[in-house]
């Protein structure tokens, strides 16, 4: 839920608003809360996967018209505010599409002892697919909250939601709720 992304999807306050209606939920519960953050390198020191990422997202052809877009301390790689991390939580870089691909996200939940996860953000077919994918690989109980993840398109996003029907749980806001609600 990083700034650079937010501001490009069409009703994007909607959608925040959406995502922050479970994060608050979370809070609430004592729930731990992790962000990840996609972090560009500068291109001149990108690899392989990091541009062909880049491309796709930017739909460029060349390596020469990607844009490092999320590089470190820049306004578009922040957290929104609306649901800027408190301090009993964390935002961790990550250079891939998985959220726990070089990160310490795997350890953290492990020493925990968190056996499922909640996935909500943006995007859908980019960072949320490989994320639930990479969570059922580690044993995870992935729980995808269908309608606080944005979709670049609603053909990619039927794509994606019924591709990952196998792989993990998903839900949506109010059942989410009303299960915590059983608690």
């Amino acid at each position: 839920m990083q700034i650079g992304i937010a501001k490009q999807l069409p009703h994007g306050d909607e959608f925040i608003e959406r995502v922050k209606t479970v994060v608050d939920r979370a809070r609430s519960q004592q729930m731990r809360v992790f962000f990840s953050r996609h972090t560009t390198l500068p291109k001149e020191i990108a690899g392989v996967a990091q541009l062909k990422g880049a491309m796709a997202l930017q739909r460029v052809s060349t390596i020469s018209e990607v844009q490092p877009n999320f590089l470190p301390n820049s306004h578009a790689w922040e957290i929104v505010p609306e649901l800027s991390p408190q301090p009993s939580e964390v935002a961790f870089d990550k250079l891939m599409m998985s959220a726990f691909a070089g990160s310490y996200l795997d350890l953290a939940l492990r020493d925990a002892r968190i056996e499922a996860i909640a996935i909500v953000g943006a995007v859908l077919e980019f960072g949320i697919e490989p994320t639930v994918r990479h969570a059922a690989d580690l044993g995870y109980i992935p729980v995808l909250i269908q309608d606080a993840c944005y979709s670049l398109s609603e053909q990619n996003r039927s794509r994606v939601l019924s591709s990952l029907q196998s792989v993990g749980l998903t839900t949506d806001i109010d059942t989410f709720n009303a299960t915590l609600d059983r608690v």
